[in-house]
């Protein structure tokens, strides 16, 4: 007697099937998987025909830990957009946060493997920023959450 294999697979908010494909679970939901690369939170979210990923890769200093940090991280922040790939974007969030940004494009039916690929690709993309943002912000403090976000 042979098991019969249920039609496709649920992987969080992924549906997988059973040629490896992967979907929303549910129509209208944004399926991403966080993951951390050098202690920052990272994302990679399924689009229609991309995977937007996302990074955490500084933190200006606030003005309680005012000091030779504060300045050097704006400096090296402001002439961070010039010096990022095509596509990447920088963004200041409200909590001092530096995130990182980019898209890269899917096939019409992407699999786990494409989307981590493109997630590995992104991660080794990341490291001079992250070097150029650490010397300048200081290293990540803390423990990442990766989950749930």
């Amino acid at each position: 007697m042979q098991a019969t294999l249920p039609q496709d697979l649920t992987l969080g908010p992924f549906a997988v099937d059973r040629d490896g494909s992967l979907r929303p679970r549910e129509p209208g939901l944004r399926p991403a998987m966080r993951f951390a690369w050098r202690g920052r939170c990272c994302e990679a979210a399924l689009g229609p025909e991309e995977v937007q990923l996302s990074a955490i890769a500084a933190r200006i200093p606030s003005t309680a830990e005012a000091g030779p940090a504060r300045p050097g991280a704006f400096a090296a922040i402001a002439a961070l957009p010039g010096s990022l790939p095509p596509g990447w974007r920088a963004r200041l969030l409200p909590d001092h946060r530096v995130q990182l940004e980019t898209r890269a494009p899917l096939s019409d039916s992407p699999t786990t493997v494409e989307l981590l690929a493109a997630m590995v690709r992104f991660a080794l993309a990341l490291d001079p920023y992250l070097e150029r943002l650490d010397s300048a912000c200081g290293p990540p403090s803390g423990t990442a959450k990766t989950w749930p976000g």
